[in-house]
């Protein structure tokens, strides 16, 4: 049966559909004589170096800035424009967390102008929610695993580039957005403000943004008033506000270029109510008064730039960055039903707030060498990098919450790009990464939890010594791929590329004594107090990705197709329904479709689809024989459906229809995941120097329904939004 699926994997890449979304009219593209377009979108982040889509041996997507204004639909969320044009990406969860919002079933890395912007020692998926939308000039995804920035992209990398400064005059642009709920406007008015300042003046350029927005309450399709911890310790994004400042600063002399940027991202929620767990979906609990901290991040991320075109050995880029992140997580009550756990304090009360606080700086160098005197129209990409990463997390009473972890990463890589033929590419890397960890002895606080209530085990569980130490590993991962000009229109291409993955290691230090049956069993009963990280130590795992794909571009007709199979040795699974943290062999597959097609000059249709599935090793048996959790997977089948129509008097009207399928049950004792269908309309108008406006609903017939990706991450029923209707002017002087 797994062969048979892997099979039909593979062969919907042979399906002949063409490529995915690229700039509507690439202002570099070469026009041949049927009036159709050659590929020419560049990119940097498939290869470190700029490159055409053409010539990339990986399904890649580029949107750029217009898309993201087409499909906002007056949301400030990143991670709803990923999911409606990355097929790979999983649904939204509609909160300010991205857990459950795997990449292909696995991890995304996350960066910003080729920074990552995750923490790898302690996930904390809270990034793409807070990015602000209007400092983006294009985003750059690549699909399935890659070794080329490090680690974390096992499932994906989306690489995130911000504006510059081009025109030669200043310009500012100012946009502002009033948005609400259609069930009750008067408590869910949301208004936000983007003001923009940009210019070019002789070899200098900038560009500065400044955000803000406010929220309130929040609406389900039932007509309901949504909690304000709808991932039970992420947090929703209502009750809030958030800011956002960003600069940056380009000097270009000759062959040379130095950029400075920095991004500050500030945001605070606070709740009215804490959660009511026990109803169908989760629910405010108007009883009882939210009386811990607020929800809050405030994180800095500073980047510079130097790039030689000149350099004797090829085009030469150096990049540094420091980043300070400080996310605290909303504070959720005890709950004996609840699957988490929380510690008491002083011996009375039940607490489990915490803060991360991760410090990580970095320099890489990178060269672009040609290779002409050895192989006409060779190249190499290659070059070195160093990472240093202190993390840690604490009760906001000051308590550790996880060992604290210091981490410094040096590595090399190289990537090689040979034209065998006028119609053939191969291309193929490696790199090498060691990794030295500290891990500082801490004491596990005394817990109540409700993991264990099948067996017995409920109440509390006494405090638990972990001893540290100092820990060194290392290993090399590699790439290789091929791409084929089948037709002027049309290249096939294929891969095999590995990922590199650093374990949740602050997850099993914060879980030490309860992670597995045998440490639970002997905390509890026979009193054990003493654990060692080595015994408990995440390995880190290897991804590897085969992908087979058809891309294409006819001019009127565009798009894309791959199947592909990952498989990991050593691939982490978490369990929601005892909270525990495990690591087994698995296997992932899926096919993916991208087209859109200009029907007339002012009419054009498209859509994404995607399908992911997966089985792992659930007894340890050493054989394939579970399904993929559900929040590696919440929805096995997603598609998105869009249209876009330039009506008369310069109005344009686009619609779309989302579905995802949800998740059939597993086995008798879990629930089904299940999916929904929405629609999304837009109309927008520029009246010139008046400015143009725009009209959005999502959610148009405010469809009741629970959020799959939501429920994933810890079983509890978490509604979808409601309807929202927001009006948008965006005015440029």
């Amino acid at each position: 049966m797994v062969s048979r699926k892997l099979a039909l994997s593979l062969m919907a890449g042979f399906v002949v559909m063409p490529a995915q979304a690229q700039e509507a009219e690439p202002a570099a593209a070469q026009q041949v004589e049927d009036g159709s377009y050659l590929l020419d979108t560049i990119i940097v982040t498939a290869n470190r170096t700029t490159s055409d889509i053409a010539t990339v041996a990986q399904s890649v997507i580029v949107i750029d800035e217009q898309q993201i204004e087409e499909v906002r639909y007056g949301s400030n969320d990143l991670a709803d424009i990923i999911s409606s044009l990355v097929p790979g990406y999983q649904p939204s969860n509609q909160t300010i967390s991205g857990a459950a919002e795997t990449f292909r079933g696995r991890s995304v890395l996350i960066m910003v102008d080729g920074v990552p912007r995750n923490t790898p020692l302690r996930d904390n998926s809270r990034v793409l929610s807070l990015i602000d939308i209007d400092t983006i000039e294009r985003i750059e995804v690549v699909n399935g695993a890659s070794s080329l920035y490090g680690a974390g992209a096992t499932g994906g990398t989306i690489n995130i580039i911000t504006k510059r400064g081009t025109s030669e005059k200043p310009v500012v642009s100012l946009r502002t957005e009033l948005s609400a709920f259609t069930e009750n406007p008067g408590e869910s008015l949301s208004p936000s403000a983007n003001l923009n300042i940009e210019g070019r003046k002789d070899k200098f350029d900038y560009f500065l943004s400044v955000s803000g927005q406010l929220s309130q309450n929040a609406y389900d399709g039932y007509g309901n008033e949504m909690p304000s911890d709808a991932l039970l310790g992420q947090g929703s994004s209502d009750h809030a506000k958030q800011f956002n400042l960003f600069g940056g600063v380009g000097y270009e002399n000759g062959s040379r270029r130095f950029d400075v940027t920095a991004d500050w991202t500030y945001f605070r929620q606070d709740p009215d109510y804490l959660t009511d767990y026990s109803t169908s979906p989760v629910s405010p609990d108007y009883g009882t008064d939210y009386y811990g901290d607020p929800a809050e991040e405030n994180s800095q991320y500073f980047t510079a730039t130097f790039s030689e075109a000149a350099f004797p050995l090829g085009a030469l880029e150096i990049k540094t960055f420091f980043n300070h992140m400080e996310k605290t997580s909303p504070f959720s009550q005890y709950d004996p039903i609840a699957n988490h756990t929380v510690y008491t304090v002083g011996g009375s009360t039940d607490f489990n707030q915490t803060k991360l606080v991760s410090d990580r700086a970095g320099v890489t160098t990178t060269v672009n060498s040609e290779l002409d005197k050895i192989f006409e129209g060779a190249g190499v990409t290659w070059g070195a990098e160093y990472v240093f990463d202190h993390t840690r997390q604490e009760f906001v009473d000051g308590v550790d919450a996880i060992a604290p972890m210091t981490q410094n990463q040096i590595a090399a890589f190289a990537q090689l790009e040979v034209p065998l033929h006028e119609r053939v590419r191969v291309q193929g890397g490696a790199r090498f990464d060691q990794f030295f960890l500290t891990v500082d002895d801490f004491t596990r606080p005394t817990y109540y939890t409700s993991a264990y209530k099948e067996q017995g085990f409920v109440g509390v569980v006494p405090a638990v010594d972990v001893t540290g130490g100092f820990f060194t590993y290392n290993s090399p991962t590699f790439n290789a791929g091929v791409v084929v000009d089948l037709t002027e229109y049309m290249q096939a291409f294929a891969n095999f590329s590995q990922g590199y993955s650093l374990t949740d290691i602050g997850a099993y230090t914060r879980r030490a004594g309860t992670n597995t049956g045998k440490e639970a069993f002997a905390v509890i009963e026979y009193g054990l107090r003493s654990i060692d990280y080595s015994d408990i130590a995440p390995d880190p795992q290897i991804v590897n990705n085969y992908e087979i794909g058809l891309r294409g571009d006819w001019g009127q007709f565009r798009g894309m197709v791959t199947g592909y199979i990952s498989t990991s040795e050593d691939g982490t699974v978490f369990d929601p329904s005892d909270n525990q943290v495990s690591q087994q062999e698995e296997q992932i597959w899926g096919a993916e479709v991208t087209a859109e097609y200009d029907v007339i000059d002012t009419l054009t249709i498209g859509g994404v689809f995607s399908y992911t599935d997966g089985l792992y090793d659930g007894d340890g048996t050493g054989g394939l024989n579970s399904r993929i959790p559900y929040g590696r997977v919440p929805s096995t089948f997603k598609t998105n459906l869009y249209g876009e129509w330039q009506l008369p008097h310069d109005f344009v009207a686009r619609g779309e229809i989302e579905h995802f399928s949800g998740r059939n049950a597993n086995t008798d004792e879990e629930k089904e995941l299940k999916g929904a269908t929405l629609v999304n309309v837009g109309l927008t108008r520029d009246f010139g120097k008046a400015g143009a406006f725009a009209l959005s609903v999502r959610n148009v017939f405010d469809t009741d329904y629970i959020n799959p990706t939501a429920t994933a991450l810890r079983g509890y029923d978490v509604a979808g939004q409601g309807r929202t209707i927001a009006l948008t002017h965006t005015i440029r002087f």
